[in-house]
């Protein structure tokens, strides 16, 4: 692996452990101060926290790897045409992934579907929107760049695809700290590492990645309360139809 991306997974490394230290400090300097409890001040200066070092990792990373983006061109990529197609199918199939997941997870292990992760983080959106930065762009374009692009990349170089991606996909769901999502996550991960081999360019499961965190944040934010209606809908037609 090369010397610079071992310093772009520090630089990942100590912005997710920046918060130790970084959302006390907002505290101190009065973020969240006129909010109605401790609990609602801290979500706050998470929320500005995450807006800050991310955007500054992603900026260090971007300069860390200044010279793969100069040489980032491969004979063996798709063409630009090609890329976008794949970009746009990646997306549906990112989300077909993630649907099957989430019913063998339930079906066959229990676990309830949704995400406590992303309920938490929709949350402080609400109370920080500029957040929606970090969850629909900037997160996950350091996400793939640090588990497609470096990690599965320099594990693709000695392995094959499926342990790479299986490595690579399995770490991805560890820092998502959900386990009992492993499953999900995994699938995700599996599914951008397809899309990375597939294309030979990065770009296209970043779109893809970028595309449904930021459906996910608009069907729970703008659209939350038309889908609670409709899961009430549903529930009060699965009671009728159940009476028969």
């Amino acid at each position: 692996m090369k010397r610079q991306y071992w310093y772009v997974i520090v630089a990942y490394v100590l912005m997710q452990l920046s918060g130790l230290a970084g959302v006390p400090l907002l505290l101190y300097l009065g973020i969240g101060a006129n909010a109605q409890n401790k609990i609602i001040a801290s979500s706050i200066a998470s929320g500005y926290w995450a807006v800050i070092s991310f955007s500054v990792t992603f900026f260090i990373i971007l300069f860390l790897l200044r010279d793969d983006i100069k040489h980032r061109h491969d004979r063996d990529q798709a063409s630009a045409p090609v890329a976008f197609m794949w970009a746009i199918g990646g997306f549906f199939l990112a989300l077909f992934a993630q649907a099957i997941a989430a019913n063998i997870e339930f079906r066959f292990f229990g676990v309830e579907m949704g995400s406590e992760n992303t309920r938490r983080i929709v949350e402080i959106i609400k109370l920080t929107p500029l957040l929606v930065i970090v969850t629909s762009i900037i997160g996950p374009i350091l996400e793939e760049i640090i588990f497609r692009k470096i990690i599965f990349g320099s594990l693709y170089k000695k392995y094959n695809f499926f342990i790479a991606a299986i490595i690579s996909s399995l770490l991805f769901a560890v820092v998502h700290m959900e386990f009992e999502h492993l499953l999900l996550y995994s699938a995700m991960g599996l599914t951008f590492a397809f899309l990375y081999i597939k294309t030979k360019r990065i770009l296209v499961p970043i779109f893809a990645h970028v595309a449904m965190n930021t459906f996910v944040v608009v069907m729970q934010t703008v659209f939350a309360d038309d889908i609670e209606k409709m899961m009430k809908q549903a529930e009060k037609m699965q009671f009728i139809f159940g009476g028969f």
